[in-house]
Order: structure tokens, then sequence, then C-alpha cells
């Protein structure tokens, strides 16, 4: 009978680019936005190097996620209302709002965050929202129970949400993604439930005393994004 030796054939490991960080000038609509994302979404599976994080402003919207009730939408303020697919609840978009989605294919490890996790997924958008806003100089968190990053509004001493995600997968690759209040108008998430959650309300690095511009928060998350999803610190280009 032959001897017979296991050859163990080395498995090809994709290389996963670096994403692209590009910065949107002025409001950016809604709809126009997720156009814009789901071609990325269909480029990208077809071409792996074309991971993005996109930095905008939306104008004054109301977008429902998957799990939103009607009745947490009780005042409108007449502005555009639209069903986004992700997962969540109500959430509101403005001007002096930093919106960042985040289009990756989790097929393969980036940095830290293992592949295939959405669970790890979150929580590192979690964490990179934290360390960014630590960088900023505002002690944030995660709250038991509630999604979202939040700081202890020193004005009453209760918790008030400063960021939000909101993730979509398609095929294992990630769409939507987060948002920090930089200086919005507040009355805004009045005709809301925000996320759902109506015991605290929500707050902004303005409000809370911080002069941090959107340029400032852009250049946090630029400097955070490797601690959480590996590679360099990212430059950020016109879109």
């Amino acid at each position: 009978m032959d001897d017979l030796t296991a050859i163990t054939v080395p498995t090809r490991r994709r290389i996963v680019p670096e994403p692209a960080w590009q910065r949107s000038g002025g409001l950016v609509g809604y709809p126009d936005g997720m156009d814009r994302m789901r071609k990325i979404i269909d480029d990208l599976r077809d071409h792996p190097d074309g991971e993005r994080v996109w930095l905008l402003e939306h104008p004054p919207t109301f977008t429902a996620g998957t799990s939103a009730r009607p009745e947490d939408l009780f005042n409108p303020l007449g502005f555009a209302t639209f069903e986004a697919g992700r997962g969540g609840q109500w959430t509101y978009h403005g001007p002096g709002q930093r919106v960042a989605y985040v289009m990756l294919d989790l097929h393969v490890p980036h940095g830290p965050l293992p592949p295939m996790d959405v669970r790890a997924y979150v929580t590192a958008l979690e964490r990179w929202l934290i360390a960014s806003l630590a960088r900023l100089g505002v002690e944030a968190g995660r709250r038991t129970g509630r999604i979202g990053v939040w700081v202890t509004d020193p004005s009453t001493g209760r918790d008030a949400k400063i960021a939000a995600l909101g993730v979509r997968l398609t095929r294992w690759t990630t769409w939507h993604g987060v948002s920090i209040n930089v200086d919005p108008n507040l009355s805004h998430f009045d005709g809301i439930v925000p996320c759902g959650i109506r015991e605290h309300g929500v707050t902004s690095l303005r409000a809370l005393g911080n002069g941090a511009t959107m340029q400032d928060v852009d250049l946090a998350l630029a400097a955070c994004w490797p601690e959480c999803f590996g590679g360099g610190v990212p430059t950020i280009r016109a879109a």
C-alpha cells in the first residue's frame, strides 16, 4: 500500500484595500443619497476595492427603520419622510449633523473586526463613535438596552443621545452607518420619538458647550478609524 502524505494547500487570502473616504459639500437629498449608496454597493460586489466611507449632511428629513411605529411620528413639521430600509426606528437627519455612510465587504476581516459578524460590526461602529467623541473632549458611552452613543447632559443630569447608528447588510455588504449631532436644530427632533426611546432626549456637541466644527469631527472620525477597522489614517477627499 502506498504511503500517502497529506498536502496542505494554503488558501488564498484576499487583501482588503482600505476604504476610500469621501466628503460631500452642501446638503445631499435623502433619495439621492440612497441611490448613490445602492450604486456603490452594487459595484462593490464586483470590485472589492470599492469600499467607501461617505461623509455628508442631509436636509431636514425623517427616516423610518424597519421597526418604526407610525405613532412615533407625531409631528412631521413639513419635513420629507422616507422608509430607510435599515434597522431601527425613527431618526432625524438635518443640517449640522454629520452622517457617515459605511460600505464594507464583511466577508473579510477589517483589522480587529472579524468577518461575517454583525454584532461585532455594530460594536465596532459604537467604539468608533465613542473614540471619536473622546478625541473631541466628550465622554460618551453605551447604555444597556439602548442603541446608540450617549452622554450625561450636565444641565439635567440625565442621559441624552449624541450619536446614532442604523445598519443594513446585503450579502454581507454594509450600508447606512452612523451620525453625530454637531450643531443641528435640536427642536427638529421633537417631531418623532427618536429611535423609539421616550425617556431620554438628544443633544449635540454645541449644546454641550463643545465648539468642534464639522471638519474637526471628520478628522476625529478619520483618526479613530484604524483602531476599530484597521489600516492607516484615511485621507478625506471631495466626493
